[in-house]
């Protein structure tokens, strides 16, 4: 049972911690609104910007809180290990990290780790401690208590109306980081879930932990979604809009209806995600009547067995095809997303990803090393044949530059070269037989310095094309370089 709202006047002090701001982050908007309106403060500190332990004392947090992906949980505990050495407050763990490893609770100086959804969740925690009422039986939540037992709780539905959610809270991001304010392009999301379970992804994990519990695929209405870009709009500088959804153009009803209004309500370009099997004549139509400039769009695999048997996209080469051919007919510009290194892969199905791309003639073809993630079918499936060489924790943050698939040395080096010269060899095919030579030679810093340049030029002319100040595109550049 909830123990219901704080008292009149007794508000509880959150703070929640990141490393960085790449762009804003989308749980925690959702998360501090939530806290909002329930009568409680919140504030955000940002370690690549300031000292996080030196904020902590001076704000007096009655909670930390952390949002953990897959490859940065080591940073987030040891930040959160010097936080406690020095602030006396409840650490709470939430995010896909501790959804799909809930056993992170057992790590030093982890009190609360939240599965799945934290809205409802972490609003009846903070009331609770407001309530000095007992927190190790609320849904959701994995807790620690003082004895060092952990009261593992059942998870709770998923919210069925997004719609009964407050907006997210832009300020707190735009408050904190002059250069996310100050940009022309910021970065919204209109829903959760998605409707396919490829083996690569999450997604059939947490479709796992919410089984017999509700839909985990929802969308925010039209009404609502127009709503939040209007108060942007309004407030601060935009010119571009992103929208990070999975897949933008499912269902169709819902995207007939935000085609309709937002030429006239928003008017601004916007870039979006597509599945290649949904891009047909209508929908293709949809996104440029309603102002779409360019999409994003997962090939994944060139060999048809890895990509269908394998990742289970369930995709033909012919749907791939067809989708590139009437985006390029419309004008919409499109990047492609793809994995190489895969479980069972060879050099040759690496080749034909690269082959399928040229043929798509995408404007940017982006490239990522296949990362193992344990509880994923694909991840579990490298796992049990042998084929990784390390633990989830030897998983790094991002997919650009290493595997740890047990590849023998003159494989692995060939993979990360061809990583940096995937797009490089796909916006100028006459340099393939010179790129299939140099993934041969020793690991050079200049095929990583080309990739960076390359992919910085081609995202920001081709695929969010906009005008920024000069100052604005000078630390573009900066950010781009250091954190990507």
């Amino acid at each position: 049972m909830s123990p219901g709202p704080p008292a009149p006047g007794v508000s509880v002090r959150v703070l929640f911690v990141l490393k960085q701001i790449d762009y804003e982050p989308q749980g925690i908007l959702h998360l501090s609104s939530a806290l909002k309106a329930a009568g409680h403060e919140v504030a955000l500190t940002v370690a690549a910007q300031e000292d996080p332990v030196r904020f902590a004392l001076d704000y007096r947090p009655d909670v930390l809180g952390y949002s953990v992906t897959t490859g940065s949980q080591g940073y987030y505990l040891d930040l959160n290990r010097r936080l406690r050495a020095r602030v006396d407050a409840l650490s709470v763990f939430g995010g896909p990290h501790p959804t799909y490893f809930p056993e992170m609770i057992e790590a030093e100086g982890v009190d609360a780790i939240c599965l799945g959804e934290g809205e409802e969740a972490l609003v009846e925690l903070v009331n609770a401690l407001a309530a000095c009422a007992p927190i190790t039986g609320i849904r959701n939540w994995w807790v620690k208590d003082t004895e060092g037992t952990i009261h593992r709780n059942p998870i709770r539905p998923p919210t069925p109306d997004l719609d009964s959610l407050p907006p997210p809270d832009h300020r707190l991001v735009f408050d904190k980081d002059s250069f996310t304010r100050k940009s022309g392009l910021k970065h919204f999301i209109t829903g959760r879930g998605c409707p396919y379970n490829c083996a690569y992804c999450y997604n059939q994990a947490y479709q796992e932990l919410y089984r017999g519990k509700g839909n985990v695929v929802r969308r925010r209405s039209v009404d609502k979604v127009l709503e939040e870009l209007r108060w942007v709009r309004d407030g601060y500088p935009l010119q571009f809009v992103v929208f990070l959804d999975d897949t933008f153009i499912w269902p169709l009803d819902w995207l007939r209806e935000f085609c309709a209004r937002y030429p006239s309500e928003i008017g601004l370009p916007f870039f979006c995600n597509v599945r290649p099997n949904l891009v047909n004549e209508e929908v293709v139509g949809l996104l440029r009547e309603a102002g779409c400039v360019s999409v994003g769009m997962g090939l994944e695999s060139g060999d048809d067995e890895m990509r269908n048997r394998v990742l289970g996209r369930r995709l033909s080469r012919d749907q791939i095809l067809k989708a590139a051919h009437l985006l390029r007919l419309a004008s919409i510009q499109f990047i492609t997303t793809n994995m190489l290194g895969l479980p069972t892969g060879t050099r040759e199905s690496d080749l034909a990803t690269l082959e399928l791309n040229l043929a798509c003639r995408p404007a940017y073809a982006n490239s990522f090393l296949y990362q193992p993630y344990p509880r994923t079918a694909l991840g579990d499936f490298a796992r049990e044949q042998g084929l990784m060489c390390g633990e989830v924790d030897d998983i790094g943050s991002s997919a650009w530059d290493s595997t740890i698939l047990n590849f023998d040395p003159d494989t692995k080096r060939e993979l990360e070269n061809l990583n940096h010269l995937f797009a490089i060899a796909v916006e100028w095919p006459r340099a393939l037989p010179l790129i299939k030579r140099l993934i041969r030679l020793p690991r050079n810093p200049l095929y990583r310095l080309a990739y960076k340049l390359w992919k910085g030029y081609a995202i920001k002319q081709r695929i969010h094309p906009y005008h920024p100040s000069p100052a604005e595109f000078v630390q573009t550049v900066r950010r781009f370089m250091r954190f990507d």
